[in-house]
């Protein structure tokens, strides 16, 4: 990995792969989120690529994910996207099938998901280009599978947070996923004939505190 200045100077390498547990083979683009930059490697970690993060100076670099090569896919060579605190990406082999997956990770490394499993038939195969995502779908394209064997466009529907409630004295705190980032607080009085309205003040928010008085309240996230 390096930098350049736009003007050809200050040439920097700003890290070298070993090919061992930070990886190996980064064929993707980086992604970039604050001072912290965000890639893939093809092979290497456990010998079938890797998730990593590095600071824009060269430190820090940190081995977010290493693929297992089973359920969870193998051979990253498309780059990731990032919307809230979620990492989104795509494997060429592996899952359920050997054909491939989508996966979802948290950039500290944690809560890798694999969202979906390509079989190799009508859904494609071989997904070698990254994702884009609109709203709560994720869009992208497999080179192999489909009707006649020449690859799909796909959409893929991401799972709606969930909504949780603590209790905190004569309190009730509201909370969700802060990937969420499309989503609002709505509340109504009745259920029956419900007129919901914004409690959360058009703001996209992860946490709620409501004094739990008369009349009752309902919630949801739209």
């Amino acid at each position: 990995m390096f930098a350049v200045n736009t003007d050809g100077t200050g040439f920097t390498n700003l890290h070298s792969f070993t090919g061992g547990s930070d990886g190996a083979a980064p064929f993707a683009g980086l992604i970039l989120s604050g001072n912290t930059l965000y890639g893939t490697t093809e092979d290497g970690g456990n010998g079938y690529g890797t998730v990593f993060k590095v600071n824009t100076d060269g430190t820090g670099f940190t081995n977010l994910y290493s693929f297992n090569g089973g359920s969870d896919g193998y051979r990253t060579v498309a780059g990731l996207i990032l919307s809230g605190n979620t990492l989104y990406g795509t494997t060429e082999y592996g899952g359920s099938s050997g054909a491939g997956t989508v996966f979802a990770i948290n950039p500290d490394g944690t809560s890798f998901t694999t969202l979906h499993s390509f079989t190799g038939g009508s859904d494609g195969y071989r997904m070698g280009a990254g994702l884009i995502l609109s709203g709560n779908t994720l869009y992208g394209t497999a080179s192999g599978g489909g009707s006649s064997g020449q690859g799909t466009v796909f959409s893929l529907s991401l799972p709606p947070p969930s909504l949780h409630i603590a209790l905190t004295g004569n309190q009730s705190v509201l909370f969700w996923s802060a990937s969420a980032t499309n989503y609002i607080l709505q509340s109504t009085t009745n259920l029956a004939s419900p007129n919901w309205v914004t409690a959360s003040d058009a703001v996209p928010v992860i946490a709620f505190t409501v004094t739990n008085t008369s009349p009752a309240r309902f919630f949801r996230l739209q």
